[in-house]
């Protein structure tokens, strides 16, 4: 049952609403969480509030939600269709399916009204009498076409303005043998549109004419014994056989077809897009649907179909489904006037479309099976991780935040250490913290680890007691969410000093520290170690959490180092004080920004008198004192 209960509004609103056609927008505080349509809005409409025993667990939700609603009149279900699709589009309704990876295709555009017609990438298809080839997967595709025409027909790809009466200098592609020249005059119109005309064929998936004629070019030059341009043959017939490859005939129907399968993938949808054109597959993609999974496969494509065939994608004349949808009728009518020409929305259930649909199925459920596999491998490796951490170490509760401590130094100078976490098994680099030893003098592991700890934990608890007070969660501060386990990069001196700092804060963390040995761990206030199974999922996070530890301690100690080598660089500045030098080192902040600085942007640094910034300048850029690292100066 629905735990929906009706106001006294809105119930008088669905009492009053109309037997019209139109749109619905449903509301909650203000915000508009569904757009629907209708043939009859009262029958529609009141069907939420009264039949809830027959709604999905989503609808559901979202009925519990709705305090309000809107409705818009249309003429007729078209206009509806229109209206849903843009409001769609207009407000993203959390409840509705969305598209959200919201594609636009490039394509190539000849335009043959044009008396020295060009070849070029595009952005999206026009309704302006030019001839448009693809789409393409990406830009990148049509670059590695757009060079294979180059390679192979001289035609121009300029955007000059070409005036027989005015020739002009050829550019550096006529030079290269790439284009005929048009603008020089070198060529009659006849002559380049015969050369375009070779070119549209091509694109069009005419390739055996140019493959033949490419190969008898090169057979003659072989005779004639001019090798070095049989090679440029051989090399635009590989070119031509890659483009090939790249768009296998998979149809003997001919003409254009976009394919759409869909399937439900849990709680999603999964939609597989596949374009043909000429009879051969030159793309394809998949979309998500998030939440999807309790709409009909009909509901499904319907919505896809209104959301991605938009001004910007237009579709061929034929769009094959793997699912009726509703009101395809309607849908073919919208496509066709909204682009212009017929459109035709066909659900084959047998013969050659039947088998193009079949392949879009397959292909989709290849990839629905990749996803689990991946899904099931990601959870092996954190929240399994996790689980049999859990078991070995004998934890209460899953390590759902681990935190890592290590200890980074130079002969005991510029220590520092370092914490990492993991929340359920995957890195959290936003949490991860420094801390410079501020206690400590020498090399002394044990005394670092105590003092890092005892300087995290008490911010942890001050922290955590305000935000209780303010009764904010404590994941969202910067100290409060305290781990669930803590491990220690060290033996069990390090071990046994960091759990003293614990205890000596009042509290009992699960700690361990880990041995040198990746699959040792030590416990605490033991001689006893547990060893991990070195194929373990467990060992394998840990692994990942110790190397980056590591990683980071490092890489600020580096820093560190970079830093005070700078600083100390900035000592033998005569002019330049502890004043003058700490703001400089404010005013950059990074080693690079101050060696990639001018005289006069140093000068800008604040009380520094233009004489000493050239001095630094030229202190600095001098090859015995040009800083060496282009990390952070702090």
């Amino acid at each position: 049952m629905c735990a929906f209960r009706m106001t006294a509004d809105l119930e008088w609103k669905i009492a009053n609403l109309p037997d019209s056609p139109g749109c619905y927008l449903m509301k909650s505080k203000g915000e508009i969480i569904y757009v629907g349509k209708a043939k009859n809005l009262k029958n529609r409409v009141s069907q939420y509030f009264h039949m809830s025993r027959h709604h999905t667990p989503k609808v559901l939700a979202m009925v519990e939600k709705i305090d309000d609603f809107d409705i818009m009149l249309v003429d007729g279900e078209l206009e509806a269709f229109i209206l849903e699709c843009n409001l769609i589009k207009l407000h993203m309704p959390h409840y509705n399916i969305l598209l959200k990876d919201d594609k636009h295709y490039p394509f190539i555009r000849i335009d043959f009204r044009e008396d020295f017609p060009r070849v070029d990438l595009v952005r999206r298809q026009e309704k302006d009498g030019a001839k448009y080839f693809g789409p393409f997967q990406g830009a990148t595709v049509v670059r590695e076409v757009l060079d294979v025409v180059r390679m192979v027909f001289p035609v121009r790809t300029c955007s000059r303005v070409i005036r027989p009466d005015k020739p002009q200098r050829p550019c550096v592609h006529y030079q290269v043998g790439q284009c005929l020249g048009p603008c020089a005059g070198n060529v009659t119109k006849e002559e380049y549109l015969a050369l375009i005309r070779k070119v549209a064929d091509f694109l069009g998936g005419k390739y055996a004419p140019v493959l033949d004629e490419l190969k008898k070019r090169m057979m003659e030059c072989s005779l004639e014994m001019n090798y070095e341009r049989a090679a440029v043959y051989r090399d635009r017939i590989r070119a031509v056989e890659a483009v090939m490859q790249k768009q296998k005939a998979i149809s003997t129907v001919g003409g254009d077809q976009d394919i759409i399968a869909v399937m439900h993938h849990d709680a999603d949808a999964m939609v597989q897009l596949m374009f043909i054109r000429s009879g051969r597959l030159i793309g394809s993609e998949r979309f998500t649907l998030e939440g999807a999974g309790d709409e009909s496969a009909g509901e499904i494509v319907t919505q896809f179909i209104l959301q991605y065939y938009g001004p910007e994608n237009m579709p061929p004349n034929e769009i094959l489904l793997s699912a009726d949808p509703p009101e395809k009728s309607v849908i073919e009518q919208l496509l066709t006037e909204l682009h212009g020409r017929r459109v035709y929305i066909l659900t084959p259930r047998r013969g050659e479309k039947f088998k193009l649909v079949r392949m879009a199925l397959k292909n989709l459920r290849d990839e629905m099976e990749k996803l689990d596999k991946r899904m099931q491998n990601s959870h092996a490796r954190t929240i399994g991780a996790l689980e049999e951490l859990q078991a070995v170490l004998g934890l209460e509760t899953l390590p759902r935040r681990i935190e890592g401590y290590d200890i980074s130094n130079t002969q005991g100078a510029q220590s520092v250490g370092s914490q990492v976490v993991m929340i359920d098994g995957v890195s959290a680099p936003k949490e991860y913290r420094h801390y410079r030893i501020k206690t400590v003098e020498g090399p002394n592991d044990f005394a670092s680890h105590y003092e890092v700890m005892t300087r995290r934990l008490s911010h942890g608890i001050d922290e955590l007691q305000q935000r209780e007070k303010e009764g904010l969660d404590p994941r969202g501060g910067k100290f409060s969410w305290l781990p669930d386990l803590i491990l220690i990069d060290g033996g069990r001196g390090q071990l046994n000093a960091a759990l003293d700092a614990m205890y000596a804060q009042g509290l009992n963390i699960p700690m361990f520290g880990l041995a040198e040995r990746i699959d040792e761990i030590y416990l605490p206030y033991q001689e006893e170690t547990i060893y991990l199974d070195r194929h373990s999922n467990a060992l394998h996070l840990i692994q990942r959490l110790r190397d980056e530890a590591h990683r980071f301690a490092i890489t600020h100690h580096r820093k560190l180092r970079a830093n005070a080598s700078v600083s100390s660089r900035l000592d033998g500045i005569p002019g330049v004080g502890a004043v003058r030098k700490k703001a400089i080192l404010k005013h950059f902040r990074t080693v690079e920004a101050l060696k990639n600085a001018s005289a006069e942007e140093i000068a800008q640094v604040p009380g520094l008198p233009e004489k000493v910034a050239t001095d630094v300048f030229r202190y600095l850029h001098s090859d015995e004192n040009a800083p060496e690292s282009e990390d952070t100066v702090e």
